[in-house]
């Protein structure tokens, strides 16, 4: 086939994707928010009847005791908990086969994510296993492959990046081939999250600054594609101008409460936006990475932005100036395609000022052929970019980025 039928070919499923989407349940989850909102999970699970829970966490976390105060109220409400902490970054296939064992052996009637993305990933997809025995994790990934509705579902973010607590997506790393796949579902969405900027105070500057990025990326990405519509058109908006005011200080003091809590809330709109107008290239790649060499996501997706944005060119400057204004950093006189350039050059004026690369030394020659042709099956035709690349492009986007 040639490439122009190519390109015709993956417009017309995303089209046809975008409009099954509008017959789907987008309601979204429901919220406890503010400082200790935590603590009143319990309470909440107690009166859904559930009186069993399986936690879902890694052993950093469990080292900080960030959850001993969690494990307290649930004790005083007489829930019996058993926690998974074997998470790892990248959560692989045998992860997620030992939580979901945990859950069956243990009768659990609901799941507790707590943490950043990889928890949450981890839970959906054991969760996903538990009502689908028979089905493995590498036949759910893609997208709709799953279809039936998971355990009752609580996420506890601690990191203001993934909004996992909000998307219909889980990542999951093959380790035998070290691919990163997506399970995409409506039925993983969440339907509670608690928003609790208390859980964020300890989040390292690295950690805080590649999180915030990420929750950029959503914005940004799912702001220029193809799928958007009027709802997430506004929570990207809402998203970009929150970070753009928020994460540097959260970055520069952790303790500050305001920019924690609109920080969650920015991870949470972005999460609200890509879960269904999707992402693109920028994660495309940025999962192949971390496949490859377990990259954090949030860092593979800071650096590698502004080179795709770059390669876009005047596909987006449209899109590119209107949050270029909508954060102020151009004045209204500039023509579009300068404000557009102006915003990536503030995504990497933001990248420097907290210490994040310019550029990768890790990646090697010899795998630029793998990285190209596992992120290009993974972007087309999946994702509604706003422009699409072949080979030749994405081998180009990844050796800018290259030191």
């Amino acid at each position: 086939m040639c490439w122009a039928l190519k390109k015709c070919w993956y417009r017309i499923c995303q089209k046809v994707l975008k409009f099954g989407m509008c017959f789907m349940d987008w309601s979204e989850p429901t919220l406890l928010e503010g400082e200790g909102a935590v603590l009143k999970l319990p309470e909440f699970i107690k009166n859904k009847g559930i009186d069993r829970v399986l936690i879902v966490t890694d052993k950093g976390l469990m080292n900080l005791h960030l959850l001993d105060s969690l494990f307290e109220a649930l004790k005083a409400q007489e829930i019996a908990y058993f926690v998974f902490d074997g998470v790892q970054p990248n959560p692989t296939i045998p992860n997620i086969e030992e939580c979901k064992d945990m859950y069956i052996n243990n009768n659990c009637q609901g799941i507790i994510a707590f943490g950043g993305g990889s928890p949450m990933d981890c839970a959906k997809a054991a969760g996903a296993r538990v009502v689908k025995p028979h089905q493995s994790v590498r036949k759910m990934r893609g997208y709709l492959k799953v279809g039936k509705k998971i355990p009752p579902f609580f996420a506890v973010p601690t990191t203001a990046g993934t909004g996992s607590e909000t998307t219909l997506a889980a990542v999951v790393t093959d380790p035998t081939t070290h691919e990163k796949n997506a399970i995409c579902d409506p039925c993983l969405r969440p339907k509670y999250a608690v928003l609790d900027p208390l859980l964020t105070i300890g989040l390292p500057p690295h950690i805080t600054s590649t999180t915030g990025m990420d929750a950029l990326t959503h914005a940004v990405e799912s702001y220029i594609g193809k799928s958007n519509v009027k709802s997430t058109i506004k929570f990207a908006e809402d998203a970009t101008k929150l970070i753009h005011e928020n994460l540097e200080k959260a970055y520069i003091n952790g303790k500050d409460i305001e920019a924690r809590s609109n920080m969650l809330k920015a991870s949470y709109y972005a999460g609200a936006a890509f879960t269904r107008a999707f992402v693109g290239y920028v994660h495309a790649i940025a999962h192949n990475l971390g496949g490859l060499y377990g990259t954090p996501h949030g860092l593979a997706n800071a650096v590698i932005l502004p080179y795709v944005l770059d390669w876009y060119g005047s596909s987006i400057y449209k899109q590119l100036a209107k949050l270029a204004d909508l954060i102020e950093i151009t004045k209204p006189e500039i023509k579009e395609e300068e404000k557009a350039k102006s915003f990536i050059s503030e995504i990497r004026r933001m990248n420097k000022a907290m210490n994040i690369p310019e550029k990768f030394d890790f990646i090697k020659e010899e795998d630029i052929d793998t990285l190209v042709s596992r992120a290009l099956k993974e972007g087309n035709p999946g994702y509604p970019v706003p422009k699409i690349m072949n080979k030749k492009d994405c081998e180009k986007v990844i050796r800018s980025f290259m030191a």
